[in-house]
């Protein structure tokens, strides 16, 4: 009996281990497989479809600098400028300089719209005249009153049978700045297209474009979620239209969201440069599935993590070398290029002048008693009058000019396109506004006065000589009883 007592208590013992062990290993797989599927739900709605986003808008990105390039360089050509103020008499040579272009870069159309005869050109010839009473022109005349130099815009083409195009539109502006047309190209979204596809593939997710008033905008090749194509409404998909009827229209964010019984996370981001919608889509029970592969999966998400830190890590450094290149190239008072920088600018300068042979002048400009205000209000206050004579310079100036603190007090301007009549007119502008001026201090308003002295680039010149004969002048200014301008010519 006491045996037996024994073994039952033994085996009662066994049975209670077994209980609290299978107790213990049935509630930790329980909270493993729960914490799995948190864990991969939050990795789809924080990570997975968030980087597919990043990846999308990345491309995307990508395919439209070049053109957005290319749309600068037609909006800054002289040819276009001096076309167009000579009175567009030539169309032929429009039409060959749109075509050369397109043939050139490989956009599928290329275009200039005169703002003085309202002319729509392109490669082909005249298109049309631009009116503000019709539908279709209405981009121009936004473009028009933009109060940035250019748009991206995705539209149909008129010159290519109306085929969905995404447009670079770029102001044109004359040499006083005045607004004369708008120019640009035109690529197709069959490119986008394809990356849509890729990605889908890629990921097995779907991937597709909303406009603002909930409308697919783009979508793949085998169309959009549950198979809607490009023009329907989310209002008309299921699970899709609560979100919609939420909001009124689409907006930024992750959301969850069932159709026929199948679960969905999707995200939402919003892409400025299209004015659209980018959705990522992945349904529930394709996610449930990796749970079967938990360490498969573990080592996915740690090469994703990975893969991200590392991304970010890149992107933080590169960001660094950039800002302390800047730093490099930057004179830290009043925000100009330093020396090192402006040397950079001004050998630039310099060959452009000679491959276009256009004129190209320098500017020395010395601040009048410098060390007297100094010593009579203190460096802080002449910190404040070079921060003040910094920015008052620079709205004397054109942005294609490269201004330079040149060191202590000392400034120096290159003029591009600018003859010596036209530099001599603009330095006795700045002249003139230095001595009208006034810079806000403790001890009140300061008053300074600016020698200038002023060379022309000539043939051969290096940018020593001519700054070099820029000094002498200025040199003669401060002999000749400062607050003047004097010219070197030799």
């Amino acid at each position: 009996m006491p045996l037996a007592t024994s073994k039952t208590g033994q085996r009662a013992l066994v049975l209670l281990l077994l209980a609290l062990l299978g107790s213990g290993f049935l509630a930790t797989s329980l909270v493993s497989y729960r914490t799995a599927l948190e864990s991969i739900r939050e990795s789809i709605v924080n990570t997975e479809l968030p980087l597919t986003s990043d990846n999308v808008y990345s491309e995307i990105q990508k395919d439209l600098v070049r053109p957005v390039l290319i749309a600068s360089m037609m909006a800054r050509d002289t040819f276009v400028r001096d076309w167009v103020m000579a009175g567009e008499r030539d169309v032929e040579q429009m039409t060959r300089y749109l075509h050369e272009v397109q043939t050139q870069y490989g956009t599928v159309t290329s275009f200039f719209v005169s703002e003085r005869s309202r002319t729509y050109y392109q490669a082909q010839g005249v298109l049309k005249q631009v009116q503000e009473d019709t539908a279709r022109d209405a981009w121009y005349f936004r473009v028009r009153d933009m109060a940035t130099p250019y748009e991206i815009n995705v539209d149909v083409d008129m010159a290519n049978q109306d085929r969905l195009t995404v447009f670079i539109n770029y102001q044109v502006f004359d040499y006083q700045q005045r607004f004369i047309g708008a120019t640009g190209v035109g690529l197709t979204v069959d490119a986008v297209v394809q990356l849509i596809d890729a990605y889908q593939q890629r990921y097995g997710r779907g991937v597709y474009f909303v406009d603002r008033t909930g409308r697919i905008a783009l979508t793949g090749a085998d169309g959009g979620p549950q198979g809607a194509r490009t023009g329907q409404s989310l209002g008309e998909l299921e699970g899709l239209r609560e979100l919609l009827d939420r909001a009124g229209q689409p907006e930024d964010g992750n959301f969850r969201y069932e159709e026929q019984g199948r679960g969905h996370f999707l995200n939402v981001r919003y892409i400025p440069e299209l004015n659209w919608y980018l959705f990522v889509d992945k349904q529930e029970s394709g996610a449930l599935a990796a749970i079967r592969h938990s360490l498969y999966l573990n080592l996915l998400i740690c090469l994703l993590v990975t893969v991200a830190v590392l991304s970010v890590v890149s992107i933080a450094l590169r960001r660094h070398q950039t800002r302390i290149a800047a730093l490099a190239t930057t004179d830290m008072l009043t925000d100009l290029p330093n020396r090192r920088g402006f040397e950079l600018l001004a050998n630039q300068a310099i060959q452009e002048a000679r491959r276009n042979q256009g004129p190209l002048c320098a500017l020395l400009l010395d601040l009048d008693h410098f060390k007297q205000l100094n010593d009579s209000h203190g460096h802080l206050a002449g910190d404040e009058v070079l921060r003040g004579f910094s920015a008052r310079l620079r709205q004397d100036l054109r942005q294609s000019d490269i201004i330079c603190r040149w060191g202590g007090e000392e400034f120096i301007v290159l003029l591009k396109d600018s003859s010596p009549e036209q530099a001599r007119q603009l330095a006795e502008k700045i002249r003139l506004h230095t001595e009208q001026s006034s810079f806000h201090h403790a001890d009140g308003q300061l008053r300074v006065t600016t020698s200038i002295g002023l060379a022309e680039l000539h043939p051969g010149d290096t940018l020593d000589q001519l700054i070099g004969r820029a000094d002498r002048a200025l040199y003669r200014a401060k002999q000749s009883g400062r607050n003047r301008l004097c010219e070197e010519t030799l």
